[in-house]
């Protein structure tokens, strides 16, 4: 499954490729600007399929031999720039990549599409480089350069290429997806869905991680136990959250999730609306414990927490005052 029939959500997104499809009227460069996870890559490997596809039309047909190989990866006209520094897109990779590479006409497709994944690591000699092409580039070339980041580019490589933003995808669409093609649970499905945000890609990954599960059920079982913890306890969770890969802002979400039920609960008594509709009991503990006051401190604590990481605060220390804040208040 690889056509634009396949991409959840992003319908501007498809309409813009689809009619520069039918109409012919194809920029030699895109940038597709969306966070990470969120599908930059199939929509740019979908649209590189279109343009080469031998049938021509608006969906790749997945049948022809450009399609066939497409899908392989072993199309020769659609070129993946690749960076052997991993947080760095030299000059030398777009010079040996792309400029050495354009005047070499396509081998038989009506192409050459490449592909800057992460385009946002190009060095500025990196982007002058690319500007050289994009000043003068062949009839045939067409440059898709992938970003999470739209302000690392500069204003003259913008200028010069037709910028697609990714739109969050609605909570349905997402919710969807995770039921019928990924053949997850409901209730699993909703807590993916609260912490993805619209993002497809970060939701498939959530509803697989084991990690994730880990992560959310610690994080719960703090949150339910906190009161009755000793500093001790306390310290021994943080050193806890650190084993597991997942970064720190999905475990301030799930707590944010929590107290976002517990607040909901509290002004509402209803459990239909709560994403841990299995910890009903420990949430109406928590909210008739807690006073609106104290809930909101926790969630202004949360946002505290978060600034200070970013800021390059001691990881322990952070966590140390957010869990004390928790313990008084949650």
């Amino acid at each position: 499954m690889a056509g634009f029939k396949d991409i959840i959500g992003q319908e501007q997104i498809k309409e813009h490729l689809q009619n520069a499809l039918s109409s012919g009227k194809i920029s030699h460069a895109y940038i597709i600007n969306g966070e990470k996870s969120s599908g930059k890559e199939f929509i740019a490997k979908v649209f590189a399929m279109a343009l080469q596809c031998e049938q021509g039309g608006t969906e790749p047909c997945q049948k022809c031999r450009s399609c066939r190989q497409a899908l392989s990866g072993s199309q020769i006209d659609i070129l993946r720039v690749s960076h052997e520094k991993p947080n760095t897109i030299s000059v030398d990779d777009i010079r040996e990549q792309i400029n050495n590479n354009v005047a070499i006409k396509p081998n038989g497709s009506p192409y050459k599409v490449y592909i800057v994944n992460e385009a946002e690591k190009m060095t500025t000699q990196a982007q002058n480089a690319l500007l050289k092409t994009l000043e003068e580039p062949p009839s045939y070339v067409v440059i898709l350069l992938l970003t999470s980041n739209l302000d690392a580019l500069l204003p003259t490589i913008l200028s010069r290429c037709v910028v697609l933003n990714m739109k969050p995808v609605p909570d349905e669409k997402v919710r969807k997806f995770l039921m019928e093609e990924q053949q997850v649970p409901d209730y699993k499905a909703d807590v993916c869905v609260a912490f993805a945000r619209g993002n497809i890609g970060k939701a498939k990954a959530l509803a697989s991680s084991e990690d994730f599960e880990n992560v959310k059920n610690e994080a719960l079982s703090l949150l339910k136990y906190i009161r009755d913890m000793e500093l001790y306890e306390i310290v021994a969770a943080v050193k806890k959250i650190t084993e597991y890969k997942l970064e720190i802002n999905d475990y301030f979400d799930i707590m944010a999730i929590w107290y976002r039920d517990v607040l909901l609960f509290k002004a509402t008594k209803n459990p239909n609306c709560l994403i841990f509709r299995e910890e009903l009991g420990a949430i109406r503990k928590c909210a008739q414990r807690s006073s609106y006051e104290g809930i909101e401190t926790v969630i202004q604590a949360l946002d505290k927490a978060k600034h200070r990481l970013d800021a390059n605060v001691n990881f322990d220390l952070v966590m140390e005052l957010l869990f004390l804040t928790v313990q008084e208040n949650g």
